[in-house]
């Protein structure tokens, strides 16, 4: 669902300047929260915006949202902290905003860099389907991204999957695998509020049809030594996935909400030519995690 601004409510927060946020741990604190919503519920329309936003992410096939701040962006200037905080706010009427890394500030940017591996989130190639930190027992339980520069050249569209609906066309054998503890992926340091490392984990974690985490990265096909049959099933689950998929140009200001227990998501290739681009010109984006306040480990 894609989600603009009513007038009334752009033209209040463009005149309103938050407080800068002050964390507890890797969270945003409970005081900013609670100021941040003192200050944005007497906007006009914020609360029933608000409403929708938690409708698109939590309700019946729902699962990821687009809230559209690019006329915020440019009245403010999408690198500007009164835009970034406001960004802030919203995610704090979803969940609670986190940082899982040290040694990043709470948003943490993705650029591009053309010398990175091509399927990372900073390099220019495919990025196919995945969650974030797949393989920590307590993974965030929305991933979000803000467009501050789409790529100057065109390309790479965001695209999203309904991870359920993927799992639900698979064969009965096919689920079966991905229900058992034979997956594996990447490394696990340097991080805090995200539980443990979880390896080996079951990509679908016992919760009911339609339930729960799929934790899956599309990626371990080609970076993790896994059994023949459950990477026959887990390519399987790929290919419905890609079978499923929307895809979208995030512009400037347009702030991705992904709820990682209904959706997964990745990213198309950028355009060919970023070698050409000047770094600062490049595709930009920020990252924040979301954390709901009951979210549980791994199912026993």
């Amino acid at each position: 669902m894609f989600i603009d601004l009513p007038s009334g409510l752009g033209a209040a927060l463009t005149d309103l300047t938050l407080p800068h946020w002050k964390l507890d741990g890797p969270a945003l604190a409970t005081s900013t929260m609670e100021e941040y919503r003192t200050e944005l519920t007497a906007s006009p329309q914020f609360a029933e915006t608000a409403a929708t936003l938690r409708r698109a992410l939590t309700g019946e096939g729902g699962g990821f949202a687009v809230l559209r701040l690019g006329k915020l962006a440019q009245a403010l200037g999408a690198d500007d902290d009164r835009f970034l905080r406001l960004a802030t706010a919203f995610a704090a009427e979803v969940a609670i905003p986190f940082s899982p890394f040290p040694r990043w500030p709470l948003w943490k940017d993705i650029g591009v860099k053309v010398d990175n591996d091509p399927g990372k989130s900073s390099g220019i190639g495919y990025n196919a389907f995945h969650m974030d930190l797949v393989n920590a027992t307590l993974p965030p339980d929305y991933t979000t991204l803000l467009c501050i520069r789409p790529d100057p050249l065109g390309g790479g569209p965001s695209i999203l999957s309904d991870a359920h609906a993927a799992v639900a066309r698979l064969s009965e054998a096919h689920r079966a695998l991905l229900a058992e503890s034979g997956y594996h992926y990447g490394t696990f340091y340097d991080l805090h509020g995200v539980g443990e490392e979880y390896k080996p984990f079951p990509i679908l974690d016992g919760s009911a049809p339609g339930e729960g985490f799929v934790r899956f990265t599309a990626k371990m096909l080609k970076r993790s030594e896994l059994g023949q049959e459950h990477a026959e099933a887990a390519r399987a689950l790929a290919r419905e996935l890609v079978q499923g998929q929307v895809s979208f140009m995030l512009q400037t200001g347009d702030y991705l909400i992904v709820n990682q227990r209904r959706f997964l998501h990745g990213r198309e290739a950028l355009h060919s030519g970023q070698e050409n681009v000047p770094a600062a010109d490049r595709r930009l984006l920020l990252q924040l995690f979301l954390r709901t306040p009951s979210g549980t480990g791994p199912a026993a």
